[in-house]
């Protein structure tokens, strides 16, 4: 029977009807859902890793050890998981390996645009880009069985549109494949120099096989048109939008769809080049395809026609390639109003950042997260994101610069760095950056905003909340003791409740007096978390007008429940759960708290 599904959703189902048995992932969007699917097929293994790279480690771990494995990631997931990746390559598999890496064409939630169609060229690992759900199920179905075939991690990329788009499939059975018998070869698994050299060899061995397979195999296909006067060369959902692009005359186009690329298939490539008059070169980002094209001599045209940055579409592709604007089609003739990013109602983080917001003299280092939005107004307290992590060892190196440039006259006076990060982001990667710190005896103070789940990308378990991926109760692991293991002192740790401002403040203070590294550990959980949204329910926050003195001190909060209309604050009900910050600024007490908490 036919269904309807989301790319991601789709690759889960592939996972489990190509027998895999181990599934790690680090959530990141687009690509959180994958392993939020497999969870639900018991058949599979699979866990939350605390990052990228442990959870490339337990997959590869595991197809050593003769499981077919799976790890999923979004596009800079796979930059943390690069070491063992580029290893992988060299010793190969025993039962089939699958890395996922889902690329953010369009940055809709990441810091960069980059394209890891490079990453299989550069650590030589075979390659699969789906156009729709229906290849997302076929190809990561086959993907295991190519792995071992090949003896090679398959790297499998999908982008945000492939991801969260749906398209009919026609799932199957699950493949019910044994494990492997594992035996120990320490040359092949070992990679030691003596060990490596030789492997490398068996790696240029592989790429020529895998160029043969290219050449020959269904990924790559010609759909030739009635003229062949202009070819498309296009991949992954590159393909739909220069479909659409030359809808009118599609039997007139031809086209060449790469589906397996890498390698790129050479031959292929040259034989369709050959037939057509003029060749243009579709895709998203870098010239990954057209590079290859032009190094095997081939005239072809594309970045100079497509633009290098942003997602593509079917309008962006016609007017580029045809000069034709695109219809408006079913598209309403409107202008949204604006509705810049914003920490939601009765966020934990907003206590922190208010405290913060005092200070004139400090930098905050921020970090992937909810509380990035703390860097708009009118909070506006986050200096710098770099990436996971570098909340704290960035921040580090803000204190050594600062202390460094002592009482120099020029630039902005700082006397105190304050990193910011979240439960997840500091299992992830924040803790080295701390041992760092302590280590190096710098006197950076560390905001961990602990929300009690992996917010952002949408409420996954992390090492903090005490459950694993499918509810399951395990060891929660305890942010205080933790610290105080990497050596930061008991008495500079502070477990604060970010919804009490003056305790807050008080320690915001304590914190940048110290001279030592100092944590702040905040204790509120995500407002959006279903338990915590029902124990609220009926709690709310109410102007008294005649109190108010319109001094609007309530709006520097920053909560969008909160406005100033016709001369008058007002909170939304619908959207109020009684955090209560906005009545503890007050300085008229004319904002009160009415119901109770569940």
């Amino acid at each position: 029977m036919r269904e309807i599904m989301t790319g991601n959703e789709a690759i889960a189902r592939g996972a489990w009807e190509g027998g895999c048995h181990v599934a790690a992932a680090y959530p990141g969007t687009p690509s959180s859902e994958i392993l939020e699917n497999i969870s639900r097929y018991r058949e599979i293994d699979s866990e939350w890793s605390v990052n990228e790279k442990v959870a490339v480690e337990v997959a590869g771990g595991a197809s050593l050890g003769g499981a077919r494995a799976l790890a999923a990631m979004k596009h800079v997931g796979l930059n943390v998981a690069a070491d063992p990746i580029f290893t992988m390559s060299y010793i190969g598999v025993n039962g089939g390996l699958v890395v996922i890496t889902a690329d953010d064409p369009g940055f809709f939630s990441s810091q960069n645009e980059q394209d890891n169609r490079w990453y299989a060229l550069h650590a030589k690992l075979p390659m699969l880009e789906p156009s729709d759900s229906q290849e997302c199920l076929d190809f990561i179905r086959d993907a295991f069985e190519l792995s071992e075939r090949y003896d090679a991690p398959f790297l499998f990329r999908v982008t945000t549109r492939i991801c969260h788009s749906k398209t009919i499939v026609e799932p199957g059975g699950r493949a019910e494949v044994p494990i492997k018998p594992y035996s120990r070869d320490p040359k092949k698994c070992v990679m030691q120099p003596s060990s490596a050299r030789l492997r490398r060899y068996v790696m240029e061995e592989r790429e020529a096989r895998l160029r043969e397979f290219s050449n020959n195999c269904g990924y790559n296909r010609i759909e030739w048109g009635s003229e062949r006067r202009i070819g498309v060369i296009t991949s992954g959902v590159s393909y739909h939008h220069a479909k659409e692009a030359f809808s009118d005359i599609e039997d007139e186009i031809s086209f060449l769809k790469l589906g397996f690329t890498y390698p790129l298939p050479d031959e292929l490539i040259g034989k369709f080049a050959r037939e057509v008059e003029t060749l243009y070169v579709v895709e998203e980002n870098e010239p990954y395809v057209e590079n290859f094209v032009r190094q095997l001599g081939i005239k072809c045209l594309g970045r100079e026609k497509l633009p290098a940055v942003d997602e593509l579409s079917a309008g962006i592709v016609r007017k580029a390639l045809r000069g034709v604007e695109g219809t408006k089609g079913y598209a309403a003739d409107i202008t949204p109003p604006p509705r810049p990013p914003v920490l939601c109602p009765g966020c934990s983080h907003r206590g922190i950042a208010f405290a913060l917001s005092k200070y004139r003299d400090i930098v905050v280092s921020g970090d992937i997260g909810c509380y990035t939005l703390t860097v708009m107004p009118p909070l506006s307290v986050t200096d710098s994101v770099i990436c996971m992590g570098a909340s704290v060892s960035a921040g580090s190196g803000f204190s050594k610069a600062f202390q460094k440039a002592g009482d120099s006259s020029s630039g902005m006076k700082v006397r105190k760095v304050f990193g910011m990060i979240g439960d997840s982001t500091f299992f992830h990667s924040g803790i080295t950056g701390l041992i760092d710190a302590v280590v190096n005896k710098n006197s950076i103070a560390l905001c961990i905003v602990d929300n009690r789940i992996t917010a952002m990308t949408g409420h996954q378990e992390n090492p903090g909340t005490g459950r694993t991926i499918t509810g399951e109760a395990t060891h929660r692991i305890d942010l205080v003791q933790l610290c105080a293991a990497c050596g930061v002192k008991p008495e500079n740790i502070r477990k604060i409740d970010p919804y009490d401002l003056k305790d807050t403040e008080r320690s915001v203070k304590d914190a940048y007096n110290s001279d030592e590294v100092f944590v702040l550990i905040t204790t509120q959980p995500c407002a959006l978390i279903k338990d915590v949204q029902r124990r609220r329910a009926g709690v709310r926050c109410e102007v008294d007008q005649n109190l108010c003195i319109k001094c609007r001190a309530c709006m520097k909060v920053g909560c969008p429940a909160l406005s100033f209309r016709d001369g008058h604050i007002g909170i939304e009900s619908s959207m109020c759960n009684g955090c209560t910050i906005c009545a503890q600024v007050c300085p008229k007490h004319a904002i009160s708290q009415s119901g109770e908490f569940r």
